[in-house]
Protein backbone atom coordinates (compact mmCIF):
# COMPACT_ATOMS: atom_id res chain seq x y z
CA UNK A 1 0.00 0.00 0.00
CA UNK A 2 1.46 3.34 -1.09
CA UNK A 3 1.20 6.42 1.08
CA UNK A 4 1.25 10.02 -0.16
CA UNK A 5 2.22 12.88 2.16
CA UNK A 6 0.93 16.32 1.17
CA UNK A 7 2.87 19.13 2.87
CA UNK A 8 1.12 22.50 3.14
CA UNK A 9 3.13 25.48 4.54
CA UNK A 10 0.65 27.92 6.13
CA UNK A 11 1.20 31.52 7.12
CA UNK A 12 -1.96 33.54 7.84
CA UNK A 13 -4.12 31.26 5.68
CA UNK A 14 -7.27 31.02 7.81
CA UNK A 15 -9.46 32.10 4.87
CA UNK A 16 -7.74 29.90 2.29
CA UNK A 17 -7.45 26.64 4.24
CA UNK A 18 -11.13 25.53 4.23
CA UNK A 19 -11.37 26.26 0.50
CA UNK A 20 -8.08 24.47 -0.15
CA UNK A 21 -9.11 21.41 1.85
CA UNK A 22 -12.50 21.22 0.08
CA UNK A 23 -10.83 21.39 -3.34
CA UNK A 24 -8.05 18.96 -2.40
CA UNK A 25 -10.47 16.26 -1.20
CA UNK A 26 -12.24 16.28 -4.58
CA UNK A 27 -9.08 15.05 -6.29
CA UNK A 28 -7.78 12.87 -3.45
CA UNK A 29 -11.02 10.87 -3.72
CA UNK A 30 -10.13 10.04 -7.34
CA UNK A 31 -7.21 7.88 -6.17
CA UNK A 32 -7.56 4.16 -5.60
CA UNK A 33 -8.70 3.05 -2.14
CA UNK A 34 -5.40 1.23 -1.67
CA UNK A 35 -3.52 4.56 -1.54
CA UNK A 36 -3.28 6.19 1.87
CA UNK A 37 -2.91 9.93 2.43
CA UNK A 38 -1.31 12.15 5.05
CA UNK A 39 -2.05 15.89 5.08
CA UNK A 40 0.79 17.62 6.93
CA UNK A 41 -0.08 21.28 7.62
CA UNK A 42 2.79 23.43 8.89
CA UNK A 43 1.70 26.58 10.72
CA UNK A 44 4.60 28.98 10.26
CA UNK A 45 3.95 31.28 13.22
CA UNK A 46 0.69 32.70 11.84
CA UNK A 47 -0.75 35.75 13.59
CA UNK A 48 -4.37 35.01 12.61
CA UNK A 49 -6.57 31.97 13.37
CA UNK A 50 -4.73 29.59 11.04
CA UNK A 51 -3.89 27.13 13.85
CA UNK A 52 -7.51 27.02 15.08
CA UNK A 53 -8.69 26.49 11.51
CA UNK A 54 -6.28 23.55 11.17
CA UNK A 55 -7.59 22.06 14.44
CA UNK A 56 -11.18 22.46 13.21
CA UNK A 57 -10.31 20.54 10.03
CA UNK A 58 -8.60 17.90 12.16
CA UNK A 59 -11.93 17.10 13.84
CA UNK A 60 -13.38 16.00 10.49
CA UNK A 61 -10.35 14.18 9.03
CA UNK A 62 -7.92 12.07 11.07
CA UNK A 63 -5.45 12.09 8.17
CA UNK A 64 -4.60 15.70 9.00
CA UNK A 65 -1.37 16.19 10.95
CA UNK A 66 -0.02 19.56 11.96
CA UNK A 67 3.13 21.26 13.16
CA UNK A 68 2.98 24.73 14.69
CA UNK A 69 6.17 26.78 14.97
CA UNK A 70 7.01 28.97 17.97
CA UNK A 71 7.33 31.94 15.58
CA UNK A 72 7.56 32.71 11.87
CA UNK A 73 10.64 30.91 10.51
CA UNK A 74 9.78 31.34 6.82
CA UNK A 75 8.43 29.10 4.09
CA UNK A 76 11.78 27.34 3.57
CA UNK A 77 11.78 26.19 7.20
CA UNK A 78 8.15 25.05 6.87
CA UNK A 79 9.01 23.00 3.78
CA UNK A 80 12.01 21.42 5.53
CA UNK A 81 9.94 20.57 8.63
CA UNK A 82 7.25 18.99 6.46
CA UNK A 83 9.76 16.90 4.54
CA UNK A 84 11.47 15.84 7.77
CA UNK A 85 8.24 14.76 9.50
CA UNK A 86 6.52 13.21 6.46
CA UNK A 87 6.13 9.42 6.40
CA UNK A 88 4.79 8.82 2.89
CA UNK A 89 6.37 6.78 0.11
CA UNK A 90 5.66 9.82 -2.05
CA UNK A 91 5.70 13.45 -0.94
CA UNK A 92 4.36 16.62 -2.50
CA UNK A 93 4.38 20.29 -1.42
CA UNK A 94 1.40 22.55 -2.05
CA UNK A 95 0.49 26.14 -1.21
CA UNK A 96 -2.76 26.68 0.71
CA UNK A 97 -3.88 29.48 -1.62
CA UNK A 98 -4.77 27.04 -4.47
CA UNK A 99 -2.14 28.50 -6.80
CA UNK A 100 -0.90 24.90 -6.96
CA UNK A 101 -3.85 23.07 -8.58
CA UNK A 102 -4.78 19.77 -6.86
CA UNK A 103 -6.16 18.64 -10.23
CA UNK A 104 -2.58 17.74 -11.27
CA UNK A 105 -2.05 15.27 -8.41
CA UNK A 106 -3.25 12.15 -10.24
CA UNK A 107 -1.18 12.98 -13.33
CA UNK A 108 1.89 13.54 -11.17
CA UNK A 109 1.37 10.26 -9.33
CA UNK A 110 1.06 8.32 -12.60
CA UNK A 111 4.22 9.96 -13.98
CA UNK A 112 6.21 8.75 -10.97
CA UNK A 113 4.69 5.28 -10.65
CA UNK A 114 4.12 4.35 -14.30
CA UNK A 115 6.53 6.50 -16.36
CA UNK A 116 9.55 5.83 -14.13
CA UNK A 117 10.24 9.44 -13.14
CA UNK A 118 11.75 10.17 -9.73
CA UNK A 119 9.91 13.46 -9.36
CA UNK A 120 7.42 15.68 -11.15
CA UNK A 121 7.87 19.46 -10.99
CA UNK A 122 5.50 22.21 -12.06
CA UNK A 123 6.08 25.61 -13.61
CA UNK A 124 3.88 28.39 -14.87
CA UNK A 125 3.62 28.75 -18.64
CA UNK A 126 2.65 32.43 -18.27
CA UNK A 127 2.86 35.12 -15.60
CA UNK A 128 -0.56 36.52 -16.45
CA UNK A 129 -1.94 38.69 -13.66
CA UNK A 130 1.47 39.41 -12.16
CA UNK A 131 2.79 43.02 -11.96
CA UNK A 132 5.09 43.87 -14.89
CA UNK A 133 8.14 44.76 -12.77
CA UNK A 134 7.82 41.61 -10.69
CA UNK A 135 7.55 39.47 -13.83
CA UNK A 136 10.48 41.26 -15.50
CA UNK A 137 12.84 40.82 -12.56
CA UNK A 138 11.76 37.19 -12.07
CA UNK A 139 12.70 36.37 -15.68
CA UNK A 140 15.96 38.29 -15.29
CA UNK A 141 16.77 36.31 -12.14
CA UNK A 142 16.36 32.95 -13.88
CA UNK A 143 18.54 34.10 -16.78
CA UNK A 144 21.30 35.17 -14.39
CA UNK A 145 21.20 32.13 -12.11
CA UNK A 146 21.15 29.68 -15.03
CA UNK A 147 24.30 31.32 -16.40
CA UNK A 148 26.27 31.34 -13.17
CA UNK A 149 25.31 27.90 -11.79
CA UNK A 150 26.19 24.43 -13.06
CA UNK A 151 22.60 23.19 -13.14
CA UNK A 152 19.39 24.55 -14.66
CA UNK A 153 16.51 26.11 -12.77
CA UNK A 154 13.28 26.18 -14.74
CA UNK A 155 11.77 29.64 -15.24
CA UNK A 156 8.49 29.93 -13.34
CA UNK A 157 9.16 26.78 -11.29
CA UNK A 158 6.93 26.29 -8.27
CA UNK A 159 7.59 24.51 -4.98
CA UNK A 160 4.74 22.21 -6.07
CA UNK A 161 6.75 19.05 -6.74
CA UNK A 162 5.79 15.37 -6.38
CA UNK A 163 8.72 13.19 -5.22
CA UNK A 164 9.69 9.66 -4.40
CA UNK A 165 11.08 9.04 -0.93
CA UNK A 166 14.61 8.73 -2.37
CA UNK A 167 14.43 12.33 -3.61
CA UNK A 168 13.09 13.54 -0.26
CA UNK A 169 15.94 11.81 1.58
CA UNK A 170 18.47 13.43 -0.76
CA UNK A 171 17.04 16.90 -0.03
CA UNK A 172 16.98 16.24 3.72
CA UNK A 173 20.67 15.29 3.57
CA UNK A 174 21.40 18.95 2.68
CA UNK A 175 21.37 20.42 6.18
CA UNK A 176 22.22 24.04 5.38
CA UNK A 177 20.53 26.79 7.39
CA UNK A 178 20.19 29.21 4.45
CA UNK A 179 17.79 27.22 2.27
CA UNK A 180 16.59 27.90 -1.26
CA UNK A 181 14.32 24.97 -2.11
CA UNK A 182 14.09 25.51 -5.87
CA UNK A 183 17.87 25.38 -6.05
CA UNK A 184 18.07 22.34 -3.75
CA UNK A 185 15.55 20.44 -5.89
CA UNK A 186 17.65 21.18 -8.97
CA UNK A 187 20.92 20.42 -7.17
CA UNK A 188 20.01 16.85 -6.16
CA UNK A 189 19.24 15.96 -9.77
CA UNK A 190 17.24 12.76 -10.46
CA UNK A 191 14.91 12.12 -13.39
CA UNK A 192 12.33 14.93 -13.31
CA UNK A 193 9.28 15.49 -15.50
CA UNK A 194 7.97 19.05 -15.80
CA UNK A 195 4.29 19.96 -16.11
CA UNK A 196 3.27 23.49 -17.02
CA UNK A 197 0.05 25.35 -16.30
CA UNK A 198 -1.22 28.93 -16.51
CA UNK A 199 -0.78 31.27 -13.57
CA UNK A 200 -3.61 31.00 -11.04
CA UNK A 201 -4.64 33.79 -8.68
CA UNK A 202 -4.90 33.26 -4.93
CA UNK A 203 -8.28 31.94 -3.83
CA UNK A 204 -8.31 34.23 -0.76
CA UNK A 205 -6.09 36.53 1.29
CA UNK A 206 -3.05 38.51 0.21
CA UNK A 207 0.37 37.39 -1.00
CA UNK A 208 3.09 37.36 1.67
CA UNK A 209 5.81 38.04 -0.91
CA UNK A 210 6.55 41.73 -1.37
CA UNK A 211 9.02 42.92 -4.04
CA UNK A 212 11.79 43.34 -1.46
CA UNK A 213 11.19 39.91 0.04
CA UNK A 214 11.41 38.39 -3.43
CA UNK A 215 14.61 40.36 -4.13
CA UNK A 216 16.13 39.10 -0.88
CA UNK A 217 15.03 35.56 -1.78
CA UNK A 218 16.67 35.90 -5.20
CA UNK A 219 19.95 37.04 -3.62
CA UNK A 220 19.67 34.06 -1.27
CA UNK A 221 19.43 31.75 -4.27
CA UNK A 222 22.41 33.29 -6.07
CA UNK A 223 24.73 33.32 -3.05
CA UNK A 224 23.65 29.79 -2.04
CA UNK A 225 24.58 28.15 -5.32
CA UNK A 226 27.40 30.08 -6.92
CA UNK A 227 30.53 32.07 -6.04
CA UNK A 228 30.48 33.89 -9.38
CA UNK A 229 29.72 37.30 -7.77
CA UNK A 230 33.02 37.02 -5.87
CA UNK A 231 34.86 36.29 -9.11
CA UNK A 232 33.03 39.18 -10.76
CA UNK A 233 34.12 41.61 -8.03
CA UNK A 234 37.74 40.39 -8.37
CA UNK A 235 37.69 40.91 -12.14
CA UNK A 236 36.12 44.34 -11.66
CA UNK A 237 38.87 45.28 -9.19
CA UNK A 238 41.60 44.12 -11.60
CA UNK A 239 39.99 46.02 -14.46
CA UNK A 240 39.94 49.26 -12.47
CA UNK A 241 43.58 48.78 -11.47
CA UNK A 242 44.50 48.51 -15.16
CA UNK A 243 42.43 51.59 -16.03
CA UNK A 244 44.06 53.55 -13.20
CA UNK A 245 47.55 52.56 -14.39
CA UNK A 246 46.75 53.68 -17.94
CA UNK A 247 45.32 56.99 -16.68
CA UNK A 248 48.45 57.62 -14.60
CA UNK A 249 50.62 57.15 -17.71
CA UNK A 250 48.36 59.52 -19.68
CA UNK A 251 48.57 62.18 -16.95
CA UNK A 252 52.40 61.93 -16.77
CA UNK A 253 52.79 62.16 -20.55
CA UNK A 254 50.28 65.03 -20.75
CA UNK A 255 52.07 66.94 -17.97
CA UNK A 256 55.49 66.53 -19.63
CA UNK A 257 54.17 67.66 -23.00
CA UNK A 258 51.68 70.39 -22.03
CA UNK A 259 53.02 71.35 -18.61
CA UNK A 260 49.54 71.64 -17.09
CA UNK A 261 49.30 69.27 -14.11
CA UNK A 262 46.19 70.85 -12.48
CA UNK A 263 43.53 70.52 -15.21
CA UNK A 264 40.88 67.83 -15.08
CA UNK A 265 40.28 67.72 -11.32
CA UNK A 266 36.42 67.45 -11.70
CA UNK A 267 36.81 64.28 -13.77
CA UNK A 268 39.32 63.00 -11.19
CA UNK A 269 36.77 63.50 -8.41
CA UNK A 270 34.18 61.57 -10.47
CA UNK A 271 36.66 58.73 -10.99
CA UNK A 272 37.38 58.62 -7.24
CA UNK A 273 33.66 58.45 -6.45
CA UNK A 274 33.11 55.72 -9.03
CA UNK A 275 36.08 53.68 -7.79
CA UNK A 276 34.85 54.05 -4.21
CA UNK A 277 31.39 52.85 -5.30
CA UNK A 278 32.92 49.79 -6.95
CA UNK A 279 34.88 49.03 -3.77
CA UNK A 280 31.78 49.29 -1.60
CA UNK A 281 29.84 47.13 -4.08
CA UNK A 282 32.53 44.44 -3.94
CA UNK A 283 32.64 44.62 -0.13
CA UNK A 284 28.86 44.20 -0.13
CA UNK A 285 29.19 40.99 -2.17
CA UNK A 286 31.84 39.66 0.22
CA UNK A 287 29.62 40.68 3.14
CA UNK A 288 26.73 38.62 1.76
CA UNK A 289 28.86 35.48 1.70
CA UNK A 290 30.33 36.21 5.14
CA UNK A 291 26.85 36.69 6.61
CA UNK A 292 25.70 33.32 5.19
CA UNK A 293 28.81 31.65 6.61
CA UNK A 294 28.17 33.32 9.99
CA UNK A 295 24.63 31.94 10.12
CA UNK A 296 25.74 28.46 9.05
CA UNK A 297 28.53 28.03 11.63
CA UNK A 298 26.23 28.91 14.55
CA UNK A 299 24.25 25.71 13.85
CA UNK A 300 20.96 27.15 15.05
CA UNK A 301 17.85 24.98 14.45
CA UNK A 302 16.01 25.63 11.20
CA UNK A 303 12.70 25.65 13.10
CA UNK A 304 11.28 25.23 16.62
CA UNK A 305 8.00 23.38 17.22
CA UNK A 306 5.55 24.78 19.75
CA UNK A 307 2.57 22.46 19.15
CA UNK A 308 1.94 19.31 17.09
CA UNK A 309 -0.25 16.19 16.95
CA UNK A 310 2.50 13.97 15.51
Amino acid sequence: MNKISIIVPCYNEEKSLPLFYEELIKYVNQFADSIKFEFLLVNDGSTDNTLNTIKDLLKTDERIKYISFSRNFGKEAAIYAGLEKSTGDFVTIMDADLQDPPSLLLEMYHAVTEENFDAVGTHRSTRKGEPFLRSFFAKLFYRIINRVTKFEMVDGARDYIFMKRTVVNAILSLKEYNRYSKGLFSFVGFNVKWIEYENIKRVAGQTKWSFWKLLSYALEGITAFTTTPLIFSSILGLLFCMISFILILIIIIKTLILGDPTSGWPSLVCIIFMASGIQLFSLGIIGQYLSKTYLEVKKRPIYIIQDTNL
